[in-house]
C-alpha cells in the first residue's frame, strides 16, 4: 500500500505545472477571442446586409404597384410652412411587403403617429428595422426640446425603433429632397435619372447617433444627441430626421462629427450599408470621397460616377 500512494503522488499536478496550464489556456483564449468576435461581428453585418435588401424588395414591389415610391413621409403643412402630420413615414408604407401586414392593419394612418389610438401599433418591435449590431431599446421617447440647447421640453409619446432611414439627399430631411425619399414625395423609377446602381435608398443609423423610428416623423418632436458618448455633433434637429437622413454636411457616412439626422454604424471599418435604388447594397466608409458621397445621394444631379465608391 505504501507504494501505491507514492505512484499517486507522483501522477498529480504540481502547483507550478497547474499554473502553466492555467497560463497556456488564457493565451489560447486571449488569441481566438478577436476571431471569434470578428466571426460574430460578420454573421451580424450580413444580417443587416439582408435587412436591407429585403427592403430594397419591398420598395420595388410598392413602386411596382403604387407606380411611385411611399412618401418619405406624410404631413399636412399650413401657411406658415409648420408641419400637422400626421407624419407616418415610408417604413410604416411598406409593411405588407416585408410580410408585416397584422401591424399595418393596426395603424390608423389618417390620425397622427402620436394619438392614443395608435398607441399599440407605434410600440410594436419589428426585427427587419434592426441592425444586430446596434444597440437599441424596445421603445424610445419622441421629445419636445429647446431649439437653442436641446433641453427636453416634454415627452410626446413613446414609440419603437428602427436602425434605418431613407436618403432625403444633400439638403436637410423635409420638403422637396434631392434624393428618393421625403415630405409628401411621389418618385418613381424612371425620375431617378442618375440611374439606379448609383442612387441612394436607405441607410443605417446607429442609435449612439441619433435615434429613428419605423413609424416616421412625430409632429413637434426634435432629435438631440444627449447620450454623452461624443459621437455626433450637439445640434438640435427636426422631427423628419427620425425617418429620413442626408449627406449634406461635410461629413463621410459613418464619420463621428455627423449631426444626429445623419448616417452613422457599429460595423467594422467606419462606415455605413447603404441599399441603393436597383436592390444592392454596399458598404460605403467614412472617409470615400465627399463629392461622390454627395452625388450617390441625388437622383437627378447628372454627376459622372466612377463604380468604386
Amino acid at each position: 500500500m505504501p507504494g501505491l500512494a507514492r505512484s499517486r503522488s507522483a501522477r498529480a499536478f504540481t502547483l507550478i505545472e497547474l499554473l502553466v496550464v492555467i497560463s497556456i489556456i488564457g493565451i489560447l483564449i486571449a488569441l481566438l477571442l478577436p476571431a471569434v468576435q470578428a466571426a460574430r461581428e460578420a454573421a451580424r453585418r450580413a444580417q443587416c446586409v439582408n435587412n436591407l435588401k429585403q427592403m430594397g424588395l419591398a420598395l420595388h414591389n410598392y413602386e411596382g404597384i403604387h407606380q411611385a415610391l411611399p412618401s418619405g413621409y406624410v404631413s399636412l403643412v399650413d401657411a406658415t410652412g409648420t408641419e400637422l402630420g400626421p407624419g407616418w413615414g415610408w417604413s410604416a408604407m411598406v409593411l405588407p411587403q416585408i410580410e408585416q401586414t397584422n401591424v399595418f392593419s393596426a395603424v390608423n394612418f389618417s390620425i397622427s403617429i402620436e394619438a392614443a389610438g395608435n398607441q399599440t401599433a407605434r410600440l410594436v418591435t419589428i426585427a427587419g428595422f434592426h441592425c444586430p449590431s446596434d444597440r437599441v431599446m424596445p421603445s424610445w421617447p419622441a421629445v419636445d426640446r429647446d431649439l437653442l440647447t436641446g433641453a427636453a421640453i416634454r415627452e410626446i409619446c413613446r414609440l419603437a425603433p428602427s436602425n434605418y432611414v431613407g436618403m432625403n439627399g444633400v439638403s436637410e430631411p423635409g420638403p422637396d429632397g434631392e434624393g428618393l425619399l421625403f415630405r409628401n414625395s411621389r418618385v418613381a423609377y424612371r425620375d431617378i435619372t442618375d440611374g439606379l446602381s448609383q442612387t441612394i435608398a436607405i441607410g443605417e443609423r446607429s442609435h449612439l447617433l441619433g435615434p429613428a423610428s419605423w413609424a416616421g416623423a412625430v409632429t413637434g418632436a426634435l432629435l438631440y444627441d444627449d447620450d454623452g458618448d461624443h459621437i455626433g455633433t450637439a445640434t438640435v434637429e427636426t422631427a423628419p430626421g427620425m425617418v429620413l437622413g442626408h449627406a449634406g454636411e461635410g461629413a463621410g457616412p459613418g464619420a463621428n462629427r455627423s449631426e444626429p439626422n445623419q448616417f452613422y454604424s457599429l460595423h467594422a471599418g467606419r462606415g455605413v450599408n447603404f441599399l441603393f435604388a436597383d436592390g444592392h447594397v454596399a458598404f460605403l466608409k467614412a472617409a470615400m470621397n465627399y463629392k461622390t458621397y454627395k452625388a450617390l445621394s441625388t437622383r437627378g444631379g447628372g454627376e459622372v460616377i466612377s463604380g468604386d465608391y
